[in-house]
């Protein structure tokens, strides 16, 4: 956040998408900065997190307008859901439930345009011939094999990224 120069305090809503230290470990130190933060927390994260307000995730559901939770898949992961112009764009974390899954259960918030994230372990590539962008992200095993498969719609993703529609 600083490198980007983002104020923690800025944030409004914090969406966690599963426990792992990775996704998590910066958490502590954010919440010090920010006492106000609504955050959206998978039912699988066991943590105290005191007065804050805090949403414990289970099922899918609308957060905003356009902005959805796949709801808790697998007991471990949730992935948000934007609703678009071009369709939804699909934000996972590292994709543990399994990517059909995770396109399945947001399936129901319209169609799949984009995901964005961590491909863990990921090797059905023919899930990702109906989407038009594959940003593949730091977990992702087979970035060479989904580049190379999909090159128009493939963005090798990271921290920061900007991707342009």
């Amino acid at each position: 956040m600083e490198k980007l120069d983002i104020d923690p305090k800025s944030i409004e809503e914090v969406f966690i998408s599963h426990t792992h230290q990775d996704h998590t470990g910066g958490l502590s130190e954010f919440l010090k900065a920010n006492k106000t933060a609504k955050i959206y927390i998978p039912a699988s994260f066991s943590r105290n997190f005191g007065e804050r307000k805090v949403t414990v995730v289970k099922e899918s559901f609308q957060i905003h307008k356009n902005i959805f939770s796949t709801g808790e898949l697998k007991g471990i992961e949730q992935s948000m859901a934007i609703k678009t112009k071009k369709g939804i764009v699909l934000v996972v974390g590292c994709s543990h439930p399994g990517v059909g899954d995770i396109l399945n259960a947001a399936s129901k918030f319209g169609k799949v345009y984009a995901i964005i994230g961590g491909l863990h372990g990921f090797k059905e590539f023919n899930l990702l011939e109906d989407l038009e962008v594959v940003c593949a992200t730091h977990c992702t095993q087979f970035k060479q094999e989904i580049n190379s498969l999909y090159p128009k719609k493939f963005i090798d993703g990271g921290a920061g990224k900007i991707i342009l529609p």
